[in-house]
């Protein structure tokens, strides 16, 4: 009973191989350069996400640690930490207010400190001067 469903198995295997052969061979026939020109296609597309990826890939960032000894030597308080990465982030000083629960005004007296604890003019300039000095990543 084996022996003929092997037998069988096998007979249909090599007909559906008859087919796939006679099929690609009326392929070839009919569309030879598109053919072509699509395996040539997709070899390069394959390559190239290879290499994108080989290429492109980044290194892990290492953790940040915050400099402790410039925090405390600007005498930075954690709020003002708080609305210095925020201002890193781009947020106005409305979204500040509204995420840390605070009036605006409120915001504005301590980007104003801030500006003068860094001795900066400008929100570039703090945000700048923070990544350098390690406040912020």
């Amino acid at each position: 009973m084996r022996r003929t469903i092997v037998l069988y198995a096998l007979a249909l295997a090599a007909g559906a191989l008859a087919l796939q052969w006679l099929q690609y061979r009326f392929l070839v026939r009919a569309f030879p350069l598109e053919i072509y020109i699509a395996l040539i296609a997709a070899a390069f597309a394959g390559l190239g996400m290879w290499a994108g990826l080989k290429l492109a890939r980044r290194p892990p960032q290492a953790s940040f640690e915050k400099n402790a000894a410039a925090i405390s030597s600007l005498g930075l308080t954690l709020r003002e930490q708080e609305v210095l990465g925020l201002l890193a982030a781009g947020r106005s000083n409305k979204e500040i207010a509204l995420k840390l629960g605070v009036s605006p005004n409120t915001v504005k007296t301590q980007v104003a400190s801030l500006y003068q604890k860094l001795e900066v003019q400008r929100r570039t300039q703090a945000v700048q001067k923070a990544r350098q000095l390690a406040i912020i990543p």
